[in-house]
């Protein structure tokens, strides 16, 4: 019998190549978005139209929908989030999978215990807050770490599904990024400017969106619960990203190196101030295999070239 997957927020970055990896697998797919951007999946998929923040309507539209194997969750941003899934799909769903992030481990930055493993944060002693106003736009992008952690926080503490939260690096993609993080270094080299990058040049954990696609598609066939990382094998500094990218461009990598940072990332994304790598030793411990992030990196870099020609 085949399995039944939902995906909530599938339609763009790793989330449509998770759905494609599911349908090569033979899943029947559900995907569940508001609508609002459109899919190539055709008839391959199920669809579910729905705010995944309104509980009301998310207990509408999935009301006599059956249950599911497994549900990857890209789209759950805070405790209230984590509250309506556990509303909606207690006892419906074998292995819940949430998309979290590497920006939970920020206010570990100053500590020095890089690289991060999963049991620094202590999911059963910190305190979820549903009552911070976590949807205010006021808070919601600086606050974006710290949210998703209160979200790992409500799942691990009620216990109510079998929850599996990735903590995904931080993302180099092609011209699919809607951030520009990646094509902010590519309009750097091609405008001659220099990297002005932090003294410390701290070291980070990346992923690209089929790795990320690939390592979900992966956790969801297996049976542990519980925090952990994913990335790709090998750190790299902001100064790295640079270097990579001149090279792939076949120009010169302008830098020079700044005194004085107090904060992470105020000269160019990915510019830290101290080490800020994750430990891939759970994932690797389970069974899973990492690309090295010198595997895919320049051929993310010449998409940003492909699509500027």
């Amino acid at each position: 019998m085949q399995k039944n997957a939902l995906v909530i927020g599938g339609t763009r970055f790793f989330g449509r190549l998770l759905v494609r990896r599911l349908l090569e697998a033979g899943l029947n797919v559900t995907v569940a978005t508001r609508g609002i951007t459109s899919d190539d999946f055709g008839t391959t998929v199920s669809r579910v139209t729905v705010d995944r923040r309104d509980e009301d309507a998310m207990d509408r539209a999935f009301a006599g929908r059956g249950d599911y194997d497994v549900i990857f969750d890209q789209m759950c941003y805070s405790p209230l989030d984590a509250r309506i899934s556990e509303s909606v799909f207690a006892g419906r769903v074998g292995r819940y999978i949430m998309a979290s992030t590497i920006e939970v481990y920020a206010q570990l930055l100053w500590a020095k215990k890089a690289p991060f493993d999963e049991n620094l944060i202590d999911l059963g002693n910190e305190r979820a807050n549903p009552d911070f106003p976590w949807r205010d736009e006021t808070y919601s992008e600086s606050l974006y770490g710290q949210a998703k952690r209160a979200a790992e926080v409500w799942f691990h503490q009620s216990g109510i599904l079998p929850v599996v939260s990735v903590r995904i690096g931080h993302i180099l993609s092609g011209p699919d990024d809607f951030t520009g993080r990646l094509r902010s270094y590519v309009d750097r080299v091609a405008s001659g400017r220099p990297l002005f990058y932090s003294i410390n040049n701290g070291k980070s954990s990346f992923f690209n969106p089929a790795g990320i696609a690939d390592f979900l598609y992966w956790a969801g066939q297996h049976t542990f619960t519980g925090a952990i990382n994913a990335c790709a094998n090998g750190t790299l500094t902001a100064l790295e990203i640079h270097q990579a990218v001149a090279s792939v461009m076949g120009r010169e990598a302008k830098a020079e190196a700044m005194t004085g940072i107090s904060r992470a990332a105020v000269l160019s994304p990915y510019d830290f101030p101290a080490d800020y790598a994750m430990s891939s030793a759970r994932a690797i411990s389970l069974g899973y295999e990492a690309p090295d992030v010198s595997q895919w990196l320049p051929g993310v870099i010449a998409a940003h070239l492909e699509r500027g020609r």
